[in-house]
Formats: C-alpha cells, sequence, structure tokens
C-alpha cells in the first residue's frame, strides 16, 4: 500500500480513535479549506490543478511565518556588523546564503505535504531510540539559544522604546507573555494567527525601510556588492556568520509542520503537487521580503559606520545609540525607528521560537499535553535562562556581546541533526512515494549541507581557539568535539545502510 494512501485511511479513523491516536501539528478542525465547491471534479486528477490567484491566497501563510527566522534580531546583529565591517562587499554572499536557505525550507515543506508528518515526527519514526533522544536534545538546545537572543532582542527595543525606564529583565518578562498571546490568537484561526505576523513583518519593513531612505546608502555600491563577489581576510569572519545564521535549526523542524495547516489530501498526486507548487512560489516571495529587509539594515549600517572607529564595537545593543548619534533626530527619531524594528523582530520571532516548540516536543516526545501547557513548558525553557542572562549581563554590553557569540556557537553546532536527518527522509521512497527528491536535486543539497557544515565548522574553530584557554577547558571540548562528529558520522552511515537496506530487503538483518 503507498504510503499516502495508508496515511489516508489513519487519518478517516482518527474520530474513531480520539483518545489513542498520535500527536499531530493540526487537528482537522484547525486546518485551512483549500479545495472549493468549483474544484472537487479535479480530485482524481494526476496532475496539479491549473494555476490559481485565489488558491495561492489560501495557502500564503506558512513561509512568511518560517521567514521570520531570517529576520530574527540574531540575523539583525549579523547584518549590521557585516555592514559596520565589511561595508557592502558582503551583499552578494547574503543574497547567496538567502537562496541556500530557500533550498533547504523548501525541502522541509516538501516533507511535510508529501508525508503528511513533520521532520520531529518522522525522526521519531525513523531513528532507533538513543539516536532519537539525542535529536531532540539537540534541537531544543538550538530552539533555546535561539529564542535567548530573540527575547534579549525584545527587551533591549523595550529599554530603548521606555528611554531607559524599563531594564532589561522586565523586557525579559514583558516578551515572556508573548506566548499567552500566541493561545489567544491561536483561538481564532490560522489564518487571523498568520494576519499577525504579516503585520509584524510589514512594522519591519516600514521601519528599516525608513532608515534606508533616512540615510541614503550608495545605489551604485549596493548592486556592485550584490552582482560582484568580494571577500578580503578581514572580512571572512564576518562573511562566515553571514551564511551561519540563515540556517536555523529548529525553523528546519518548523517549516515541515506549518504547511500541514492546510488541508491536503496527500494521497492524490495531484493535489500534493497543487500544495507544493503554491508554497515554492509562497515560500520564495517570503524570503524575497526578508532579503530586503536584511539588505536595509546591511547597507544603513554600511553608508553609516563602515571604516569609522565604531564599526568593531558595534552591535544589538549600542547600535540605536549609534545610529541616533551619527544622524541625530529627524521628523521621528531614528533611534525609536530601530527600536520598533527591533521590536517587531524579537516578538515575532519569539513566538514562532515558541511555535516551533511545540512541533518540536510533540513530535519527538510524542506528548499529548494541552497546548497552553506546552506552551509554557517550552516557554519556560528559553525565558527561565533569560531573565538570569539579563540580570547578570544589564551593565554591561560587552559582556551580552560575547553571550551572544556563543549563542550563535550553540545554533552554529545544532546545524548537523536538523539537516542530515532532512535530506535523508526527502531522498526515501518508502517516506516519500514519488514525491522523494531526485539524483540531481539530492547530490545538489548535499554539496549545500556539506558546505555549510563546513563554513559552520570553520566558524567554530576560529571562535575556540581564541577564546578557550587552559588544559582542562580544551581537553572538555576536545571530548565534546569527538563526540559531536562521531554522531554526525553516524547520522550519515545509518541514513546510507539503512536506504541500502531498503533498496534490497534481503540484505536486512533476519529477514530472508
Amino acid at each position: 500500500m503507498p504510503p499516502q494512501q495508508h496515511q489516508q485511511e489513519q487519518d478517516h479513523l482518527l474520530p474513531l480513535l480520539a483518545d489513542d491516536r498520535e500527536e499531530r501539528a493540526y487537528d482537522p478542525t484547525e486546518k485551512v479549506v483549500v479545495i472549493g465547491l468549483d474544484d472537487e471534479d479535479l480530485d482524481n486528477l494526476s496532475t496539479a490543478p491549473p494555476f490559481s490567484w485565489k488558491k495561492l491566497w489560501l495557502f500564503t501563510g506558512p513561509g512568511f511565518l518560517m521567514s521570520i527566522a531570517f529576520l530574527d534580531p540574531g540575523n539583525l546583529e549579523g547584518d549590521l556588523q557585516s555592514g559596520a565591517i565589511a561595508g557592502y562587499s558582503l551583499l552578494w554572499l547574503l543574497l547567496w546564503a538567502t537562496a541556500v536557505g530557500l533550498l533547504v525550507q523548501l525541502l522541509s515543506a516538501r516533507l511535510g505535504v508529501a508525508t503528511g508528518r513533520h521532520l520531529a515526527e518522522l525522526c521519531r519514526e525513523e531513528y532507533p531510540s538513543w539516536a532519537r533522544m539525542v535529536l531532540w536534545v539537540m534541537a531544543e538546545l538550538a530552539l533555546i539559544g535561539s529564542d535567548i537572543q530573540e527575547v534579549i532582542g525584545s527587551a533591549i527595543a523595550i529599554k530603548i522604546l521606555s528611554n531607559g525606564i524599563l531594564p532589561l529583565w522586565s523586557g525579559v518578562v514583558i516578551t515572556a507573555l508573548d506566548c499567552f498571546i500566541f493561545l489567544f490568537l491561536e483561538n481564532y484561526g490560522v489564518r487571523k494567527l498568520e494576519a499577525v505576523f504579516a503585520v509584524l513583518i510589514a512594522t519591519m519593513a516600514l521601519s528599516f525601510a525608513w532608515m534606508f531612505g533616512e540615510t541614503k546608502p550608495s545605489g551604485s555600491e549596493l548592486l556592485i556588492g550584490i552582482l560582484v563577489p568580494k571577500l578580503s581576510s578581514k572580512t571572512i569572519q564576518q562573511a562566515v556568520g553571514v551564511v551561519g545564521c540563515i540556517i536555523m535549526p529548529h525553523n528546519v523542524f518548523l517549516h515541515s509542520a506549518l504547511v500541514q495547516s492546510r488541508d491536503i489530501d496527500n494521497s492524490k498526486k495531484g493535489r500534493v503537487q497543487e500544495a507544493l507548487r503554491y508554497y515554492s512560489i509562497e515560500s520564495t516571495l517570503a524570503l524575497v521580503v526578508s532579503f530586503m529587509i536584511n539588505l536595509f539594515v546591511t547597507t544603513v549600517f554600511a553608508k553609516g559606520f563602515y571604516g569609522t572607529e565604531q564599526a568593531n564595537n558595534i552591535g544589538l545593543v549600542n547600535a540605536g545609540q549609534y545610529l541616533q548619534e551619527k544622524y541625530g533626530g529627524g521628523l521621528f527619531p531614528i533611534l525609536y525607528i530601530w527600536g520598533i524594528g527591533l521590536l517587531a523582530a524579537g516578538q515575532s520571532s519569539t513566538i514562532t521560537g515558541t511555535y516551533a516548540g511545540q512541533f518540536i516536543m510533540g513530535g519527538f516526545l510524542n506528548l499529548r499535553l494541552k497546548k497552553w501547557l506546552r506552551a509554557l513548558i517550552t516557554r519556560s525553557c528559553a525565558i527561565v535562562p533569560t531573565i538570569i542572562v539579563a540580570l547578570v549581563f544589564d551593565t554591561s554590553e560587552d559582556m551580552l556581546d560575547v553571550l551572544n557569540e556563543w549563542l550563535n556557537v550553540l545554533q552554529s553546532v545544532q546545524i548537523p541533526f536538523a539537516l542530515i536527518p532532512l535530506l535523508y527522509l526527502v531522498s526515501q521512497e518508502h517516506i516519500m512515494g514519488t514525491f522523494k527528491i531526485g539524483p540531481v536535486l539530492k547530490m545538489v543539497s548535499w554539496l549545500v549541507a556539506v558546505l555549510v557544515i563546513l563554513i559552520n565548522g570553520y566558524l567554530l574553530l576560529e571562535f575556540f581557539s581564541s577564546e578557550v584557554n587552559g588544559v582542562l577547558i580544551a581537553t572538555v571540548i576536545g571530548v565534546f568535539t569527538t563526540g559531536y562528529v562521531a554522531f554526525i558520522i553516524y547520522l550519515v552511515s545509518w541514513g546510507i545502510t539503512f536506504s541500502s537496506w531498503r533498496a534490497h530487503p534481503k540484505l536486512v538483518p533476519g529477514t530472508e
């Protein structure tokens, strides 16, 4: 029986087995209906129905939620440091890194649409228990690291907009409440929640476009930066940072779940093809918008601080003050424009982090908890350490910057544990059916994955060689690195071996 048909039969039994069913990304009643009365007769088509703007609108949403990970405070800090230190010279890399991120996210969406399950659920089903638990812990660590950056970014924005009246820790507490806003919005349906995120993305776009207009970066240098690749030894660290912060491990898990918010019959080839077409268009548009926003931030700081004394000292904490000193007030002080954009980035990314945390925990552990309880658990995992961080580091901008570097390293370490399972799963016929990726796309995807892993490996090597002192610490990191590399090798070799068993069942131990 094809996997899609088997899944359809299971879904029909869900109402009868409500007490025993597994945790799913969305209940059937929560999904957006995308099939109208006018095309019910097309259900048996083996190819996608004709293009419809109305259908594209109904499918629009998951890609924009996914794109927020490309706009979180950690990415904005990478943008401003890239612009201040490297000027316009790394804009071409930002473009190609976004394209790489799009490829990974499209594979994630493909997995979710074709199987009706998201990445965490499939990891639970496919990998041995011990490996599944390691993958879950790694995904949670990546999520916590990302969430700390996002919450701190929101807290910095709140401090800016309150003229320093509200300290960093109070901004963290205020931001922590967004999980309850998220739960409140969920009660009104998926489309209402997506509309809120659209407003937040529009706020970011307007704020940073306003800054772009106020500072008037050079158009010719901008075009040269996008079209002409340049890389020097002085900007290698910023280049690695641009690539490293584009692929967020938790976002790979998130997108494979978000696409299931639409009611798609994945037993019918034409319907899956239709969904993949619209999700591809929507995700591309979303990442074009995110690229433009990142471009605005990079060029603003390139124009204002490239070649200045402040360039090497600028970070998320002091960026607003530097902008204010450089460009002053105007019709609306640029400090507050920056604060509004940063707040929108932080709030939107923390809510999507809560969303991702629910899918990751529910998928790996198959927990059937009430949404408010699961959101509270996943939120607490990040908020508690973040409040501690805010209290400890509130008086020191330098210490916050060092913390941010360590959090970037933490997320870089996790990238293989999202990419490798994704590429293995989308290549398997027993999982994807006819929608498994072909040999050319498979080869390109693995080359991209290896490149990203090597780039992040270089970042880790450079970071530890400059930051770590002492024989004991070096020994501990050496042991950790050995285990880390060994687990990556295991994931790759397990995928190759298991794929061979699937292709040749007689090779499976215990079969005849």
